[in-house]
C-alpha cells in the first residue's frame, strides 16, 4: 500500500487546500506547534480547511524538552491544540537534531536514553488521551539517539531524502524535502504512507472516531441533549446572518462559542448554535449521504435545505455535520 500525503507548518504559508485534494494528495500531516503551548501560526486554519473539505490529516508536535517530564508537558500542550478537529491520522512527536541542539543551549546533554524517555513520555501521555501515537526522525538520528527498539512500539514517520526506499520499518516515510505541490507556493515536504491509518484508527476506535459508520435513518437526528446543534461555517457567512437563520443573537453565539471579536470567523470551523425551534428539524449528516438524498427524504428541495443552512456548494457537505431541515 502506498499512499500520497504531505506534511506543513507556517513556513508553507496560506495554503489552498482544494488545489492540494485535486493535485491528488490523499493526506496531509500538519504541525499544531512546538515547545510547552506555542501553536503553529498557521495550524488552526490548516486544520479546519483539511476537516471542511474532507483531507485527512494527522499532527505533529516539535520536539524542545529539556527533561523526561517536558515530554509529557509538550504532549498536554499538543492535545490541547487539536482537540476540536477530526483526525483520521496519528499524532506524532518530532524529535531530531535541532532538539538536542537546543537542549544543549539550555545546558543540557541529551543522551540517547533520554531522548528514547522523551518519545515514549509523549507517545505514552497521547495514548492516554485516546489518539494513535507515532514519532519521526530521520535515519542519522535513529542510529546515534533513538535506536530501532521504539519502533517495535509506536508508528515511526522515518525522514530519509532518497529516490528509493531503504526498506526502513515506519508507517510513512517523508522521502523528499524538495517537493512542488499545487495551491502552495515554495518547496514543501511529501510523504507515502504505507498504513491505511484511517481504517486503523477508526477500527481500533482511537482519535475519537467511531469503529463504524451509523447506517441511515429516514428521521432527523435528535437535536444534542446539550441543547445546541453544529454548524461548519460556509465562505461568505456572518456571525449575524448565521444567528439570524437559527432564531439566535449574535451576543449568544459569541458566549457559547467564546468568539472575542464577532466580525471575525472563518470557513470551515464548527461552531454551537443553540437549538431554539419549536418544531425545528434538525439531521445529522451520515457518510455517503448526499444534499439531494436528504432533499427527497424529507420532502422538500436542496436550494431549500442549503439556502437554510448557508451552504455554497451543495455537492458539497461533510459527515457529522448537523443541518436544519425546512
Amino acid at each position: 500500500m502506498s499512499i500520497k500525503g504531505l506534511d506543513v507548518s507556517k513556513f508553507q504559508g496560506t495554503v489552498d487546500w482544494e488545489q492540494v485534494r485535486a493535485a491528488g494528495y490523499q493526506f496531509a500531516m500538519i504541525r499544531a506547534g512546538y515547545g510547552t503551548d506555542t501553536i503553529d501560526e498557521q495550524f488552526h486554519r490548516n486544520a479546519s480547511e483539511c476537516n471542511r473539505i474532507g483531507l485527512p490529516i494527522g499532527v505533529y508536535w516539535f520536539c524542545y524538552a529539556t527533561s523526561a517530564a517536558d515530554a509529557v508537558t509538550e504532549a498536554e500542550g499538543c492535545l490541547n491544540a487539536i482537540s476540536p478537529y477530526r483526525l483520521d491520522y496519528p499524532v506524532c512527536y518530532d524529535v531530531e537534531q535541532a532538539s538536542v541542539d537546543y537542549a544543549v543551549r539550555q545546558g543540557v546533554t541529551v543522551t540517547p536514553a533520554l531522548a528514547q524517555e522523551f518519545v515514549r513520555n509523549f507517545c505514552d501521555r497521547v495514548e492516554k488521551a485516546g489518539y494513535f501515537a507515532m514519532y519521526y526522525s530521520n535515519r542519522s538520528f535513529i542510529d546515534q539517539y533513538l535506536g530501532m527498539d521504539l519502533a517495535k512500539r509506536y508508528a515511526l514517520w522515518y525522514a530519509r531524502y532518497t529516490d528509493t526506499f531503504d526498506g526502513t520499518d515506519c508507517g510513512i516515510w517523508q522521502y523528499t524535502s524538495q517537493g512542488s505541490v499545487p495551491g502552495l507556493s515554495g518547496n514543501v515536504d511529501l510523504d507515502t504512507a504505507y498504513e491505511d491509518y484511517p481504517s486503523v484508527i477508526r477500527s481500533a476506535g482511537l482519535n475519537h472516531l467511531s469503529g463504524t459508520s451509523p447506517s441511515p435513518s429516514p428521521e432527523p437526528a435528535p437535536g444534542p441533549s446539550s441543547g445546541y446543534i453544529t454548524y461548519v461555517i460556509q465562505p461568505g457567512d456572518t456571525l449575524s446572518g448565521i444567528a439570524a437563520r437559527y432564531g439566535t443573537t449574535v451576543a449568544e453565539l459569541t458566549r457559547l462559542n467564546g468568539i472575542s471579536n464577532p466580525d471575525k470567523i472563518y470557513a470551515g470551523t464548527t461552531i454551537k448554535v443553540p437549538e431554539t425551534g419549536t418544531g425545528a428539524r434538525y439531521y445529522t449528516v451520515r457518510s455517503g449521504d448526499t444534499l439531494s438524498g436528504i432533499a427527497a427524504r424529507f420532502g422538500t428541495s436542496v436550494s431549500a435545505i442549503a439556502a437554510l443552512n448557508g451552504i455554497s456548494d451543495p455537492n458539497r457537505i461533510y459527515a457529522g455535520t448537523t443541518i436544519r431541515i425546512p
